[in-house]
């Protein structure tokens, strides 16, 4: 995968677990969070951060160590994977995640676009 599409998947990682954490970790203590990026040994000068819970912080640096590892060089949807890198019930917990963060970030990009 290019150095581009890593920081793309990383910083959609983020922002799913940010949204996902905001709405259903209400009373959890959370913190900033920061990871600068390194992609095959290579600086890419960038940095992803997000406030997230202790939960879904040891959730982001599991996914983001899986990245990191990811052997395909066009990497495809995690779900039509041949060779899936997750544990199963990673990879369970955050298909749900996804799922619920990218519909609720969906609607809040279609509710912007209709505001005046």
């Amino acid at each position: 995968m290019t150095n581009e599409k890593f920081i793309e998947q990383v910083s959609t990682l983020a922002k799913f677990l940010k949204t996902h954490c905001n709405d259903k970790h209400l009373d959890e203590a959370k913190k900033e969070i920061g990871i600068d990026l390194f992609y095959k040994g290579e600086n890419l000068n960038f940095m992803v951060s997000t406030t997230l819970c202790k939960e879904c912080e040891e959730l982001f640096r599991y996914t983001h160590q899986r990245l990191l590892e990811c052997s395909h060089e066009i990497k495809p949807s995690c779900r039509k994977c041949p060779h899936p890198c997750y544990e199963r019930d990673r990879w369970k917990q955050m298909a749900k995640i996804m799922r619920y963060s990218g519909m609720n970030l969906g609607l809040i990009r279609i509710k912007n676009l209709f505001r005046i």
